[in-house]
């Protein structure tokens, strides 16, 4: 089991945190999730870890350990600008970002806490917020609220560009109902919300992809009946939508990644687990999941990837935080590449695992392993930079360094992910907040992290950091030259 991180602040301000969270450090009073319900229960305790993580952000300010500018020392990969902190003052979690192939537009969403509220009455707090650039992602404009829209808070966004128009997409939970945005301007103004749920009450975690026209809009979220994942599909570019159950199961389904291929197939990648461990904690086996439409998303088929040992628990969080990530991305000829993390043992260091497929993900190739046997990691990023040129990054544990501390490493492949090159430090600077050092980050802030391919074939990569999971932390960037 991993050992509770060091933080590398004061004892005093050690304290002040621990006391804002109200868990001990070691975790063991944060609360067990039972994966058997959505609905009141679900959104009292999102609510319970706003507060905390609110909590922290108070006590971390009032201890001079967060939100003020600090200088940054980096050691850039070749062909790298260097490891940066999007905003050095605001406490942003789960970062999204998506290029447009055919302009220097990047995008960036993440989820804001602890700042005012961006509209009267009943608005949310956290909010999403939108950072653009127009130059590749050198330079970012200030960051706006995607939407100052009414609801009690703002999760999970997700934001892609449609290919052959450049017009903008994006999802996000309103408290526990998933919404569709989209601009036809650069992300300068945005439609109204427009419900992806019908009917269907209750939704968590949402993945969004497109066609490549944006007519066609595939969205999967896991629902109210124990996590069972969901589809909804609008093909009029987002203004109504139907859903479909994709698949009934007693497991917990989580959507991370989705693509569509040219001729119209579409794979969502998506991690499962069980919650019959004791106290609610996951236990048994992870599966990685294809689920499949060739029908534009009337039915869906369930191709199992890869099946692994539940994989090490996080002994500062939820024991299922870095557990059951996925992604998956296409080229133009319809080449897959499944990228997942997973375990070789019960409750043992994951590694980040690749698999290719050539019919549509009905097939994966064997397994090829990517980060490093002994550290554990998590959550990986992947995407077709065009040909056969693949690109990947993940978090994985320091290791010598520090075992309890993170880096995030990037590494590519020529040749549809069959052969890969050696890993590249990206979060290569060793200050700039008080949870950063040489030895690397405290904790992931956040399920997931992204990468894009801009117009120039460079990579964008963002990601969280932080104190904890509670917080608070940041959006770190870092791009090819």
């Amino acid at each position: 089991m991993r050992k509770s991180s060091t933080v590398f602040v004061t004892v005093i301000s050690l304290v002040v945190l621990a006391a804002a969270l109200s868990v001990a450090i070691n975790g063991a009073t944060v609360p067990n999730i039972s994966r058997t319900r959505g609905g009141a229960e679900e959104a009292a305790e999102q609510a319970a870890t706003t507060q905390q993580r609110l909590d922290a952000l108070r006590a971390a300010r009032q201890a001079g350990i967060f939100g003020r500018r600090e200088a940054i020392v980096s050691q850039p990969a070749a062909g790298w600008l260097g490891e940066r902190l999007l905003h050095p003052g605001t406490d942003d979690w789960e970062p999204a970002v998506a290029a447009d192939p055919n302009s220097p537009w990047v995008y960036v969403l993440a989820t804001r806490y602890g700042q005012p509220k961006p509209c009267a009455g009943n608005c949310p707090t956290p909010f999403i917020v939108l950072e653009r650039s127009d130059d590749g992602g050198r330079t970012w404009r200030d960051g706006v609220p995607l939407c100052a829209c009414k609801g009690s808070g703002q999760f999970d966004p997700i934001i892609e560009v449609v290919p052959d128009t450049g017009d903008v997409y994006a999802i996000y939970m309103n408290g526990y109902n998933v919404v569709f945005v989209r601009s036809s301007d650069h992300g300068r103004t945005w439609s109204d919300p427009v419900a992806t749920y019908g009917n269907v009450s209750w939704n968590d975690k949402p993945v969004l992809t497109t066609s490549a026209d944006g007519r066609h809009v595939y969205v999967s979220w896991n629902g109210p009946q124990g996590g069972d994942p969901w589809m909804a599909v609008s093909h009029d570019r987002g203004a109504t939508w139907t859903q479909t159950k994709a698949v009934d199961s007693d497991r917990y389904y989580f959507a991370y990644d989705a693509t569509v291929l040219p001729d119209g197939t579409v794979i969502f990648s998506e991690g499962s687990l069980t919650y019959t461990g004791p106290g609610g904690d996951p236990e048994g086996v992870v599966r990685q999941h294809a689920l499949i439409s060739t029908d534009r998303g009337r039915t869906w088929r369930n191709v199992v990837v890869d099946t692994v040992p539940v994989g090490e628990p996080c002994a500062d969080c939820r024991a299922d935080y870095y557990l059951g990530h996925s992604s998956v991305s296409s080229n133009a000829g319809g080449a897959l590449v499944y990228a997942y993390d997973g375990a070789n043992e019960p409750f043992g260091p994951q590694r980040i695992y690749v698999r290719r497929s050539s019919d549509g993900g009905a097939t994966w190739s064997a397994r090829t392993a990517l980060s490093v046997a002994g550290e554990n990691a998590t959550a990986p990023m992947l995407e077709f930079a065009g040909g056969r040129e693949v690109r990947l990054a993940y978090f994985q544990t320091a290791g010598g360094d520090d075992p309890d501390r993170w880096h995030v490493w990037f590494r590519d492949s020529g040749d549809g992910g069959r052969t890969w090159s050696a890993p590249v430090k990206l979060s290569d600077a060793s200050s700039g907040a008080e949870y950063k050092s040489g030895q690397g980050f405290m904790e992931p802030y956040g399920d997931y992290g992204e990468i894009a391919v801009t117009n120039r074939g460079k990579t964008i990569a963002v990601w969280g950091e932080g104190f904890s999971w509670i917080g608070p932390g940041g959006v770190w960037i870092n791009a090819q030259a």
